[in-house]
This record gives structure tokens, sequence and C-alpha cells, in this order.
């Protein structure tokens, strides 16, 4: 079945979702639900707190309105240089794909942003040209893998006519939700591009990965494209010794990187995903008793401002 198809298969329908899982959900959210059926496939029916579920269904927690959690906690707003870009560190500006998803996160820290509208991006592009300074793009949204194949190339070919560009950088979930998305003809248009290419995925929990995503992102590593993954500390799915080392070993065991473990985002309606951060850096401790250096990722906080992620 192709990806496309598989995405439009997702579940976007609280009701069916509820009805599947054997769970009563709300009938309604302020952030629409969208999920994959290969993940509803991994949530334990009947179990409301499987780590899985937390992750991408509404829970009425997300209408509290709490002091200091807002609809831009990393102030992006601030940040943007024309409509679809946002540049915040030296050297590197993160290009804004596409709006669009394979899965809704509720904790997701751009769900309240505006983006504009399109898939062309001239203006972003010629910006790009002008500014030296700039040796890498990174590739973000949305999921920049939610846009097909034939944009995704001319985007490349664009990206690299610029010559003081050396890197490109994929931020995705999509693969998580629907390895399918990496197609031979995706593999093609990344093996063609003369650039180096860095790809970072998002996995939270080790019940994510299975067999076809592992193969899945086995295919870009085979042509020499390093694979890093990042995590979100939530309360409730990994602030927990055992799930992190697990999850650390697991990608480990198959050459991804554990890149970062990010404090939650102060996202208008997440406040109950958030972990003390005296309780991450303990864990981030005991995780060093535990792991080779290469498994324990960086322990990092976004301060809106700040010219680069705070370690913590």
């Amino acid at each position: 079945m192709s990806w496309q198809k598989l995405l439009r298969e997702a579940f976007t329908s609280l009701d069916e979702l509820s009805a599947f899982l054997e769970l009563p959900l709300p009938s309604h959210s302020r952030f629409p639900l969208k999920l994959p059926r290969r993940l509803a496939n991994k949530i334990e029916k009947g179990n409301p707190h499987d780590p899985i579920l937390l992750q991408f269904v509404p829970d009425s927690q997300e209408l509290l309105q709490l002091p200091n959690f807002t609809a831009d906690p990393v102030s992006d707003t601030k940040a943007r240089c024309t409509a679809k870009s946002l540049k915040k560190y030296r050297g590197r500006t993160l290009l804004l794909t596409t709006g669009a998803c394979a899965m809704h996160c509720r904790y997701c820290f751009r769900q309240h942003f505006d983006y504009a509208r399109g898939k062309a991006f001239e203006k972003e592009l010629s910006e790009f040209k002008k500014d030296l300074s700039l040796d890498e793009i990174i590739l973000s949204g949305g999921d920049p893998l939610s846009l097909p194949d034939r944009i995704l190339k001319e985007l490349l070919d664009q990206l690299e006519s610029i010559s003081h560009l050396k890197r490109i950088r994929f931020h995705t979930r999509f693969p998580i939700g629907i390895p399918e998305r990496i197609t031979p003809d995706f593999l093609q248009i990344l093996e063609q591009c003369e650039k180096q290419i860095w790809f970072v995925v998002h996995i939270n929990h080790p019940k994510e990965l299975d067999r076809d995503v592992i193969e899945a992102l086995k295919a870009i590593q085979r042509l020499a494209i390093p694979v890093l993954n990042q995590s979100v500390l939530l309360k409730g799915v990994n602030d927990s010794l055992e799930v992190l080392k697990n999850l650390s070993e697991s990608l480990i065991n198959h050459g991804i990187s554990p890149y970062y473990l990010h404090q939650i985002d102060r996202v208008e309606g997440g406040a109950h995903f958030e972990v003390s951060v005296e309780k991450g850096r303990e864990l981030i401790e005991q995780l060093t008793e535990e792991l080779s250096g290469y498994g324990i990722p960086r322990y990092v906080q976004e301060i809106a401002g700040k010219k680069s992620k705070t370690l913590l």
C-alpha cells in the first residue's frame, strides 16, 4: 500500500478511534487528532496509560490555562525571517516546508503556529543565496516528508545550487508512523544530492520502533547519511530509567545516535506532560552509569532568545 493511502487512512475521528481502542475518548479536541494506524495498532486496547496513546490522544488537561504555557513557547514568531523560514542560531536556518504532519503529537510546540500556505519557496531560496553565513538548512515544518517526492527533489536541487551551503538536515517523525514513506524513489533523491545530508527522527518510546521502521532508517544509513534521534521528556511516557535505557539501547543497536532529550517546550495545552528539570537530570545521571557515552542523549532546553540550545 502506498504511503499516501496509508496517510489518508490515519485515524482522524475520535469516535472511530475510541471504538478501535475500546476506550472512552473525548468527542472533540482543540488540536485535531491524526494518528497512523501502525501506531494505533501498537496501543494496548483498554489501557488509558499506554505510552503511545498518551502522546497522540486528546486529554481534558489540554484545556487547562496555566501561566508560562503559551501559544509560542520558543518565540518562533520573532525568529521568522520570511513566511517560511526561521533563523535563531548562527550558520543555519530552518525552512518550514509545510504545516502538514503524518501524526499530531499532543505536546507539539507548533500546534498553534500560523503556517504559510503553498509549496513554493522562491523568497526563502533568494534569502539563502544572499546570506553567505549559512552553512546548513534544516527542513522542518510540519514534516518535510509530507511533501511529494517531486517537490522535495526540486527543493533539494535548488538548495544544491547554493554553493556556500554545506549541509541539509531533515527533521521528521514520518517514518515512525508510516515507514513506507521511505520509498526507492525517495532514496534515489537523497542519493543524488551532493550536499551532506543529516537525518533526524523523533522517537520517544521503544514501542514506536518495529522491524519496518528500523529497515526504513537502515536504508537511509546505507547512503552514508547519519541518522540521529531526538526525544522529548514526557510525564507518563518516558520519564523512567527503564524506558530511556531501553530506547537508547534500541537506537544504538541499529546505529542511530541518541542526539537530544528535550525538556518539553511550555506550549499551551501541554502542561500535563512536563517533567521537572531535577528529575530529568537525575535520569541522565542514571543513564550515564548504565550505558556507553555514545548512548547518552544531551539533555537540553530551548529558551527563547538564546543563541543555542541550553544544556541542562
